[in-house]
């Protein structure tokens, strides 16, 4: 049986057709203009109830006048997140500290044998103990931040010469640990840079920095800048140029880093790592030390009483940071005066060296006899000791040869054996990345 719908259309001859055929595309054109009423029903209402969000907003509606103490502030926090990873990672690869999780990746940092490949310090975040982009992304806001400040004025910006000095500052002590820390490192996607080359571009940060202190009046700031190029220039072996800016810089200064509770990117990374988490753990040579018999107030550590969370290492809580919160230097007026002692040697350094002892809340012994022998060796051990947990003995191991306890070679307790490694390689994915590398 077939069945036929009706319908009527205009033949050629103008008389009604109502053939098989006829109906047929009758019933075809009609669909047609129902489905194209429907979709054009339908398209109408989607264009009406369709708002398009946008994925991304644009830097430029951010990097404004009106935002400049945020973008400051932000970079500085950058810093601050980031020399605390850095405290952690170079401790470990010291021997200030003792690795005490389960996660493998980590126990590169304490067996001394990074290997360009690891993601853990090339990529990681500061929270996870990451160096590398921590520092770099640190060193770019900061420069970022410097290069809008300067293109803004006064009178857009308040306290712009305060914020410039601290930016200035802030991209120089991220550099000053890139070159620390690394055998090689990268500003930019520019070339590779030895370390001296990247202490070069760090003292011109700091130069950068003083001028905009002294403009705005901040002794703190002027003192930052000089304690910060005096580090650069120390390390790149100019000690003449490192003692003059020291020899400027008042004992008691400190400037620190600002820790707060508000997300774990702002907390102190060594009381989080140490004494919260128990991650780490201080490691034997700093548990008991003492001079002349007296204990040593300036490394002080406790046992906490059990084990770190691998089970593996005893844990042993330092007690430099009593809080999430407590500040973490990253100048002061100590570490001003021990590059002094260095590089004026054993005639002025017994004084300043002395002098740092019999400080209140020290009130150590003088040096002995036998420590002014050996002045060059003291007062790297002074360094060591004053500036523990610091972020500096790393890079000290490194320009100065000391013995790597363990030594390289010994077993490691969670497997394979104790590397040399006395700098931290450019990571690969640097390489990767960056044309100038083949």
């Amino acid at each position: 049986m077939r069945t036929h719908l009706s319908a009527t259309v205009s033949g050629r001859s103008g008389t009604a057709a109502t053939g098989p055929r006829s109906r047929r595309r009758s019933v075809i054109a009609s669909l047609a203009a129902l489905a194209l009423l429907g979709t054009t029903a339908c398209d109408t209402v989607d264009r009406l109830l369709t708002v398009n969000s946008p994925s991304r907003l644009a830097e430029s509606n951010f990097l404004v006048p009106a935002n400049a103490s945020l973008i400051s502030t932000s970079a500085v926090a950058d810093f601050e997140c980031a020399q605390g990873g850095y405290i952690i990672a170079s401790g470990l690869a010291a021997g200030e500290l003792v690795e005490g999780t389960q996660t493998a990746a980590r126990w590169s940092y304490d067996r001394r044998d990074i290997e360009a490949n690891q993601a853990l310090y090339a990529s990681t975040g500061c929270v996870g103990i990451g160096v590398y982009t921590p520092l770099n992304v640190a060193r770019f806001t900061n420069d970022q931040a410097v290069r809008l400040l300067e293109g803004w004025t006064d009178a857009e910006v308040s306290n712009r010469q305060r914020l410039i000095a601290r930016n200035a500052a802030m991209a120089g002590f991220s550099i000053v640990l890139l070159a620390e820390g690394f055998c090689e490192c990268v500003i930019d996607l520019g070339p590779g840079l030895t370390p001296a080359q990247a202490f070069d571009s760090a003292a011109v940060r700091f130069t950068k920095a003083l001028t905009a202190a002294q403009a705005a009046n901040d002794a703190a700031l002027v003192n930052l800048a000089r304690v910060g190029r005096a580090r650069a220039l120390l390390g790149k072996g100019d000690g003449a140029g490192a003692a003059t800016d020291a020899a400027l810089v008042p004992q008691d200064f400190v400037f620190n880093a600002t820790h707060d509770l508000n997300a774990d990117a702002r907390n102190n990374r060594i009381f989080a790592q140490n004494n919260q988490v128990f991650g780490v753990s201080v490691a034997a040579p700093y548990r008991a030390m003492t001079i002349g018999g007296v204990p040593d107030p300036r490394v002080r550590a406790v046992d906490g009483g059990r084990n770190t969370t691998d089970q593996i290492n005893r844990l042993w809580t330092q007690q430099k940071y009593g809080s999430l919160t407590t500040g973490t230097p990253i100048a002061t007026g100590i570490e001003a005066r021990l590059i002094l002692a260095e590089v004026r040697g054993a005639g002025e350094g017994v004084a300043i060296l002395n002098g740092l002892r019999a400080r209140a809340g020290v009130e150590l012994p003088p040096l002995s006899a036998a420590e002014i022998a050996a002045f060059d060796a003291t007062v790297i051990e002074e360094r060591n000791r004053e500036l523990w947990l610091q972020g500096n003995r790393w890079f000290d191991m490194n320009r100065k040869s000391l013995p790597q306890v363990p030594a390289a070679g010994v077993a490691y307790s969670k497997g394979g054996i104790y590397g040399d490694q006395r700098c931290w390689p450019l990571p690969d994915v640097e390489r990767f990345a960056n044309p100038n590398f083949p």
